[in-house]
């Protein structure tokens, strides 16, 4: 089974044949992508390696972990995935609401007070359709 690396503080502009060259020196088998914006395609400053051999990952981090590429200090570690960290306020992203307050944000109030007896707004154009249907039926007995 192959090991998930995280390679964070890259340079804003980097050369990723440079960086292939870099982490090939430690071993084969290394596969590297990095992240992208959407927008811009500019590098985020950061990807993953995919490295075939547990050894080697400990070797890549060991030799590599702290060491200088294009004026900035590289951080290589094991990457976690998604399903193994944490939930809730801690492990959300910033700014982000949850998925509650998301769905409430998007809600519209008809009225500030409801008659007990008035039907649903949100249901009232359904409900003319059925009473139409049901006026219409006929029914042999």
């Amino acid at each position: 089974m192959s090991v998930r690396l995280y390679i964070g503080n890259l340079p804003e502009a980097f050369d990723a044949k440079e960086l292939d060259a870099l982490l090939a020196n430690v071993g084969k088998g290394i596969r590297f992508k990095s992240v992208t914006d959407r927008d811009t395609g500019a590098s985020r400053g950061f990807g993953f390696a995919n490295v075939d051999d547990p050894k080697l990952a400990d070797a890549l981090i060991e030799q590599l972990n702290g060491k200088e590429f294009g004026g900035s200090t590289l951080r290589i570690e094991i990457s976690e995935r998604r399903d193994a960290r944490p939930t809730g306020a801690a492990g959300s992203r910033v700014g982000a609401a949850p998925a509650a307050a998301r769905k409430a944000i998007n809600k519209v109030v008809h009225a500030d007070s409801v008659d007990a007896e008035a039907p649903d707004p949100r249901w009232a154009g359904e409900l003319s359709k059925l009473k139409d249907l049901l006026g219409k039926q006929t029914a042999a007995v």
